[in-house]
């Protein structure tokens, strides 16, 4: 596959930008190539095109898998597998934010539970130190929990929900 400049430059700002968000680039950049690729491609075509190794493209491939964000598909007459990306932004986000809340949120909120616990049995823990993990807690139940409702929501309202905009804070005042 041949990058104009246009999808070069997307492909690049986004194995920036998911360095940002603590995403392998090389993994960023393989997702943004198979999301603007006409078609499926198989792994020597995304190392060749991105001018990456061989074996950096395999264990790319494998992490975007475990995100559930590509898939394998094969095309008849080839013997290699080739990938394709989920191409609706809005599923795609819904399933980004599912492994986020799995991998962060829910470690997180664990171990602040357990903080939380601890504290409160311990007489060595700082009043402040003790408040603070308790509203911390608080915030990221609240989160976990308002995720969880608009998670539930079919695909169409949620992306009603995310349009409303500035009509959300008109209806709390």
């Amino acid at each position: 596959m041949q990058l104009t400049p246009v999808t070069e430059k997307f492909v690049l700002h986004w194995g920036e930008m998911g360095s940002r968000w603590g995403v392998n680039r090389t993994v960023a950049q393989i997702h943004a190539l198979l999301y603007i690729s006409p078609g499926a491609l198989p792994a020597d075509e995304i190392a060749e095109t991105l001018s990456v190794a061989r074996s950096n493209v395999s264990t790319s491939i494998r992490e975007l898998q475990s995100w559930g964000i590509i898939k394998t598909v094969h095309v008849l007459g080839d013997r290699r597998d080739h990938f394709e990306s989920m191409t609706d932004v809005w599923a795609m986000f819904r399933v980004i934010m599912d492994e986020r809340k799995k991998r962060e949120f829910d470690p997180t909120l664990t171990v602040l539970r357990q903080c939380v616990d601890e504290a409160g049995q311990s007489k060595k823990t700082d009043p402040v130190a003790s408040q603070r993990l308790n509203e911390l807690l608080d915030f990221v139940e609240t989160m976990t929990t308002w995720y969880g409702h608009v998670r539930k929501m079919p695909l169409p309202a949620m992306v009603k929900f995310a349009r409303m905009g500035k009509k959300i804070p008109k209806l709390f005042g």
